[in-house]
């Protein structure tokens, strides 16, 4: 396993004041009441999943790492604390010694999860694991959002490549991070080319409409890309006349193009008509791109279309339509000390409406049926029913303060495949409905 599999983690910045400034003062609140040691268990999770959706994905675990491992406060930035009086002398003495010592599970990247499912368990002293509830959730919340809106998008285009290309429609490094959770949910390549310096994921890209309108005519654009890309290159065909491009792209590249971008109009006709174009051409075995605002709907529009690749922008990498999962990190169970025999008891914030939770350390596994569909997603806080045990998902992630579960992005990008494959097969009806599994507390 090389390093570049794991992603470039050299250099990266401390993550200690990508929180909220409540996180910080309730850590004073706690050490001046004598309570911050008391060993603690917080759980992320989801209540619902977005409107209409009948799964969600987890991704970002792999960023929740470098993030926990990379939360220390240097000395400028308690200095900031200090001279702003964020919080108070003593507390930024105890800040300047942070590291997290605690425990994480968690379902591992890739997976699918629902309702309740306990996707993240820090376990720790409260101080220590109350300070990361904001940079996990900033991860895990847009991560998962990208990574479900790429994994519907992948059951939509059946088999057919997915370009990612919304770089320039997000924050730069929001880019990078939806890049990465594309490429889990089921995307092939991106054009962004710091996601792929940084985790290794194959990246593309030819010309825009810019280039062939520098030139004087279409057919020296077209020259001056092949000349320098060679012919199995990408000509974008649209700038003028699609079936005047087509056949010029064909004259300058020969039989041996390697496709044709079609970036506007409609893409089910105009995809239709190049094909048999390119066919009567003798360039069989060029391939049809189509860019232009895509959704998993527009993709599944284009089933029936010669089309052989995707490229989306603006829909991925806002979730398409739920740039968030809504999910939230809550105090489960604490004991009285710091003391690990100290029993655990539950604790649970008692709200009206939705915005009730489960109290307790809890464990989830998915039942199958006979068939070896899943059939339930099962979360209890006791013993672990026997039948159950070998379906339990959650894995360890952080033992003691330290990493214990870096993985290649390829793994969490082949475990998705596999858990979408688990569910029955509604899962991949894009029309509104339930979540797929049930969600079952014992």
């Amino acid at each position: 396993m090389n390093s570049a599999d794991l992603g470039r983690r050299v250099g990266v910045p401390s993550t200690a004041l990508f929180t909220d400034q409540y996180e910080l003062t309730m850590v004073q609140a706690a050490l001046k009441a004598g309570t911050a040691d008391r060993r603690s268990v917080f759980e992320a999770f989801t209540r619902r999943l977005p409107e209409g959706r009948r799964y969600g994905v987890v991704a970002g675990t792999g960023r929740v790492l470098d993030a926990v491992e990379n939360f220390h406060f240097d000395d400028e930035m308690l200095t900031f604390l200090r001279d702003q009086r964020v919080v108070d002398a003593p507390t930024v003495d105890w800040l300047a010694d942070y590291r997290f010592s605690g425990d994480i599970w968690g379902y591992p990247e890739g997976e699918v999860y629902f309702p309740g499912s306990p996707l993240l368990r820090v376990e720790g002293s409260f101080a220590e694991c109350v300070l990361l509830e904001t940079v996990i959730l900033s991860i895990l919340n847009h991560d998962s959002a990208i990574a479900a809106a790429a994994s519907r998008m992948s059951a939509a285009a059946g088999g057919r490549r997915l370009i990612e290309m919304g770089a320039r429609r997000t924050h730069e490094l929001s880019a990078v991070a939806s890049a990465r959770a594309a490429y889990i949910g089921g995307f092939h390549t991106t054009s962004d080319l710091a996601a792929g310096f940084r985790y290794n994921i194959p990246t593309v890209g030819t010309s825009a409409h810019a280039f062939t309108l520098l030139h004087d005519s279409e057919r020296d654009a077209f020259r001056a890309q092949v000349d320098s890309l060679g012919r199995g290159t990408s000509l974008l065909v649209d700038t003028y006349d699609v079936s005047e491009a087509v056949r010029t792209a064909v004259e300058v590249a020969g039989p041996e193009l390697g496709a044709v971008r079609i970036d506007s109009g409609d893409l089910l006709l105009v995809a239709h008509r190049v094909r048999q174009q390119l066919d009567e051409l003798g360039a069989t075995e060029t391939k049809i791109v189509v860019t232009s605002d895509l959704d998993e709907y527009a993709i599944a529009s284009l089933a029936a279309a010669p089309v052989d690749a995707y490229g989306v922008g603006t829909q991925l990498v806002t979730g398409s339509g739920h740039p968030t999962c809504s999910m939230v990190y809550k105090l489960v169970a604490r004991a009285r000390s710091a003391d690990p025999a100290d029993p655990l008891l539950p604790v649970v914030k008692k709200s009206l409406g939705a915005k009730s939770s489960r109290g307790g350390r809890k464990w989830a596994a998915r039942r199958l049926d006979e068939a070896g569909i899943a059939e339930a997603e099962v979360i209890g806080s006791g013993e672990v029913p026997p039948e159950l045990v070998d379906r339990q998902v959650q894995v360890e992630l952080v033992k003691g303060g330290e990493v214990v579960a870096r993985e290649p992005l390829e793994a969490a990008r082949e475990r998705h495949v596999a858990a979408r494959a688990g569910l029955p097969m509604s899962a991949m009806q894009l029309s509104r409905g339930e979540p797929v599994l049930p969600t079952e507390y014992v």
